[in-house]
């Protein structure tokens, strides 16, 4: 029993010690960034292919804003509402480290929520309960240290069921990444987001054209069109998940 209280403190110092001088990255969007990899009927496998692998320098900020080591589902805390998940933040995280092991260690902060309906950009808007979580989330992640280093976006489903709001998307986008830019004191913080292969209405294409042609200061696109879907057609697969997230790192390490 004292060996395994020993075990308890030595894992609990190394996560404190690890997250004074970490890199973070915020992760938000809707249900393909929070995961829904290997979901069927509200249950999800359980399946986490090797480039999804936990690992110790591998971080994530849970719900109750404590740091553990990260695991899927990242968003199992924060995507309440719905069966989360494989998304493609650890398989991101692997392939940073992989290529760039002084990066580490790597903090994760979910803060995607998808729910079982969805969430429209507009809601994602500065003063609106999802922003402000993601804010204070991402302000009480490098309090105890380390530096924001990135923001993964993936989200825009949702806004192509009506025209108009698929038609303000790039305006409703810009402003987001000019407002958190502002409010974390980091005018040239890298984004990297995701243009949508799938969406719940007939305005992908709009959105995806939106997604496509944004043209700011270290803020990088990349495409999903082409990853295999689940059964809904809305949702990346488990191996989609895994290659968005290399993709992800990748456009992440041009910065």
């Amino acid at each position: 029993m004292l060996g395994y209280l020993c075990l308890l403190l030595h894992l609990a110092g190394a996560y404190a010690s690890a997250s004074k001088g970490k890199t973070i990255i915020l992760l938000a969007g809707q249900s393909n960034m929070s995961g829904r990899g290997g979901v069927q009927n509200n249950t999800w496998d359980g399946v986490v292919p090797l480039q999804s692998q936990p690992n110790p320098s591998i971080l994530r900020l849970t719900a109750n804003l404590t740091w553990v080591q990260a695991r899927d589902p990242l968003h199992k805390d924060i995507d309440v509402q719905a069966t989360c998940g494989l998304g493609p933040g650890m398989a991101f995280a692997n392939r940073v480290l992989q290529r760039d092991p002084n990066l580490g260690p790597l903090g994760l902060v979910p803060c995607a929520v998808g729910g079982p309906m969805g969430t429209k950009i507009s809601q994602w808007g500065r003063g609106g309960v999802l922003y402000r979580q993601l804010l204070r989330r991402a302000m009480v992640a490098r309090r105890g240290g380390g530096l924001i280093r990135g923001v993964l976006w993936f989200q825009g489903e949702s806004d192509t069921v009506s025209e108009v709001d698929a038609r303000m998307y790039k305006r409703r986008l810009v402003n987001l990444f000019a407002n958190l830019r502002a409010d974390l004191g980091s005018p040239l913080l890298p984004i990297v987001h995701v243009a949508i292969t799938s969406g719940q209405g007939p305005y992908v294409e709009t959105v995806r054209k939106a997604q496509l042609g944004i043209k700011l200061r270290k803020v990088r696109c990349v495409d999903a069109k082409g990853l295999p879907l689940l059964q809904d057609n809305l949702h990346l697969s488990t191996p989609a998940q895994v290659r968005l997230g290399r993709m992800l790192a990748d456009a992440f390490l041009i910065h």
